[in-house]
C-alpha cells in the first residue's frame, strides 16, 4: 500500500491477555493443572460439570490476581462476584464459563512500557478478572473432532488494556511488560507456546487527528510475541484497504494466518448481551480486606525494571547489559548468584560475568534448547571460571573452551584445570625461549614485519601460542613478542 495512504490513518489497539496461573490445582476443584498428561485424565465431576457438584474458589487464584493488581497499580475491589458467561463449545462441559463481568476484582490500573526508541509510554489497564479455561478441541482426525478436558477449569486471569496503543511496536512492548510482571511475580510461566500466555488484539483505524474510534475487530488466539506484532500490522493494512475501497469495517472476530501474514474473518463478533451474563449462584461473593491486600503486597518481589535499575546502580553495568540480564527472572537470579560466589567483586570481574552470561551461556541455551534452570550450569562454577581467568591461572580462550563442559559436571572448573594440566604458562623465561625459536625459524617474516607489515605481529603470537599448547599467558606473551621483535 502507498505510504502516503497509510500515513493518513492512525491505528488504535487494545490487548486482552489471558495468563494461566501457576496453581497446583484448578480454579474450582482439586484436579492437577500440570501441562501434558494423557487426555481426559486430569478431570473430576466438578470440572466435568456433573449434576449436583459445587465449585470452590482456589485461594491461590485469588492471591495471585491480587498480586497482579498491586503490581499494575490497580484498584482492588473489596467485594466482587463471579458470573456465568453462557456459550457452547464441545470443550466447555458446563455450557458456560465461570468468569467475572461487571465487578472485576482489579480495575483502573496501568503499566509503564519502554519503547524501542527509549521513550516510556503508560498503557491503561481497564480490568483484571478471574475465570476458568475451557478444554481443548483437536481437529486432526479427518471429519472428527476429539476433546481433551484436562485444561477445562484451569485458573486464568484476563488482563484487559485500554485502547492506548498506536502501533504494533507499542503492543509488543506492552505484552513484553505483561510477561515480565507475571513471571517475576511467580504467578505464570509466560510460555505462549504452551498456552500459558495467550493474547487477543482489538484493532481499529481512524483518520489522524480525529477523536472518534473506528470499528474494531478482534484478532484471536495469537500464540507468540512475533505473531501478535505481525497480526496487528496485517489487520491495520486490511482495514485501511477496506476503507480506501469504499467499504465498511465489520465488527468481526479475525484469525491470523502467519504463513501468508493475512487476517481473515472467522465469525461476527459477539457483544456482552450475547453471552447472557448473570451472577454465578454457586459461588459466594469474594470479599477482601485491607489487611489481606497489605499481606499480599508484602509478598511482591523486586520487579524487572527495579532490578535493572539496581544492577546499573550497584554493579555499574551498562543499561544494555542490565536490560538483557533482567528480562528473564531466572537469568537475573543466576547472574546475581554468580556475583555472590565471586571471591573478589571488582567492576571488571562483574562485567566479565555479564559478558559470559549474555554471550556464551545464552548461546548454550539456544543450542541446547534449554532454560537457565534446566541447563545445569552452577552460578558458582561460572564465578570460579571467571576468577581463574582474572588471576591468570587460565586464558580467556581456555575458559571459553571449558565452559560448555561445565553444565552437569560434578567437578569444579579449578579441579578440571588441574586434572588436565590446563594452567597457563606465565614463566617469562619459558615464553622468551619459545618466542625466539619461532623467530629463528621465520627470518623472512621478520624482515617483512620490519618493512612495515605489522599485521605479522599476530602471526608470531599465534605461532608461539600454538607451540605452547595454547597455555601461554596471552597478555604477557604479547608484551614479550613485541620486545623480542624489536631486538631481532
Amino acid at each position: 500500500m502507498d505510504t502516503a495512504i497509510f500515513s493518513k490513518y492512525e491505528p488504535v489497539i487494545g490487548l486482552e491477555v489471558h495468563a494461566q496461573m501457576l496453581t497446583k490445582s484448578k480454579a474450582f476443584c482439586t484436579c492437577s493443572t500440570e501441562f501434558g498428561g494423557a487426555p481426559n485424565t486430569r478431570t473430576c465431576p466438578i470440572c466435568l460439570a456433573h449434576p449436583g457438584t459445587l465449585p470452590t474458589l482456589n485461594e491461590n487464584l485469588l492471591r495471585f490476581i491480587v498480586r497482579m493488581g498491586i503490581a499494575t497499580h490497580c484498584e482492588i475491589r473489596p467485594r466482587s462476584i463471579f458470573a456465568r458467561k453462557n456459550y457452547f463449545y464441545p470443550d466447555l462441559p458446563k455450557g458456560y464459563q465461570i468468569s467475572q463481568y461487571d465487578t472485576p476484582i482489579c480495575h483502573n490500573g496501568f503499566i509503564e512500557t519502554e519503547l524501542p526508541d527509549g521513550e516510556t509510554k503508560r498503557i491503561g489497564i481497564t480490568r483484571i478478572h478471574m475465570e476458568e479455561d475451557s478444554g481443548k478441541s483437536i481437529h486432526d482426525f479427518g471429519t472428527e473432532t476429539l476433546v481433551d478436558l484436562n485444561r477445562a477449569g484451569v485458573p486464568l486471569i484476563e488482563i484487559v488494556s485500554e485502547p492506548d496503543m498506536r502501533s504494533s511496536d507499542q503492543a509488543y512492548a506492552y505484552l513484553t511488560a505483561i510477561k515480565s510482571i507475571v513471571t517475576y511475580l511467580g504467578i505464570c510461566d509466560g510460555n505462549m507456546e504452551e498456552g500459558s500466555l495467550r493474547c487477543d488484539a482489538n484493532v481499529s483505524v481512524r483518520l489522524r487527528g480525529t477523536e472518534k474510534f473506528g470499528q474494531k475487530t478482534e484478532v484471536k488466539n495469537l500464540n507468540s510475541f512475533r505473531n501478535v506484532k505481525l497480526a496487528i500490522e496485517a489487520e491495520i493494512v486490511r482495514q485501511i484497504a477496506v476503507i480506501e475501497e469504499g467499504g465498511v469495517v465489520l465488527h468481526q472476530t479475525m484469525a491470523f494466518d502467519p504463513n501468508k501474514s493475512l487476517t481473515r474473518a472467522m465469525r461476527t463478533k459477539e457483544d456482552a448481551h450475547d453471552y447472557r451474563y448473570f451472577p454465578e449462584p454457586d459461588l459466594v461473593p469474594v470479599t477482601i480486606t485491607k489487611e489481606y491486600i497489605d499481606e499480599v503486597r508484602a509478598e511482591i518481589p523486586e520487579l524487572q525494571r527495579d532490578r535493572r535499575d539496581r544492577f546499573i546502580r550497584d554493579f555499574e553495568l551498562p543499561k544494555y547489559d542490565a536490560d538483557v540480564l533482567t528480562v528473564d527472572k531466572a537469568t537475573a537470579d543466576f547472574f546475581e548468584q554468580a556475583i555472590e560466589a565471586l571471591a573478589g567483586k571488582s567492576n571488571e570481574v562483574i562485567k566479565s560475568i555479564s559478558n559470559y552470561t549474555m554471550g556464551d551461556v545464552m548461546r548454550m541455551l539456544t543450542e541446547r534448547k534449554a532454560t537457565i534452570k534446566s541447563l545445569g550450569l552452577l552460578p558458582s562454577h561460572l564465578a570460579e571460571l571467571i576468577t581463574l581467568v582474572t588471576d591468570g591461572t587460565i586464558s580467556n580462550k581456555i575458559a571459553k573452551d571449558l565452559l560448555p563442559e561445565l553444565p552437569g559436571n560434578q567437578k569444579s572448573p579449578k579441579e578440571i584445570v588441574q586434572d588436565r594440566g590446563m594452567i597457563q604458562v606465565s614463566d617469562e623465561g619459558a615464553l622468551r625461549q619459545a618466542i625466539r625459536t619461532i623467530l629463528e625459524g621465520n627470518p623472512d617474516n621478520i624482515a617483512k614485519y620490519k618493512s612495515g607489515k605489522v599485521n605479522l605481529f599476530g602471526f608470531f603470537v599465534g605461532q608461539t601460542m600454538k607451540a605452547m599448547g595454547g597455555k601461554a599467558n596471552p597478555t604477557l606473551l604479547n608484551e614479550l613478542v613485541k620486545e623480542e621483535l624489536e631486538k631481532a
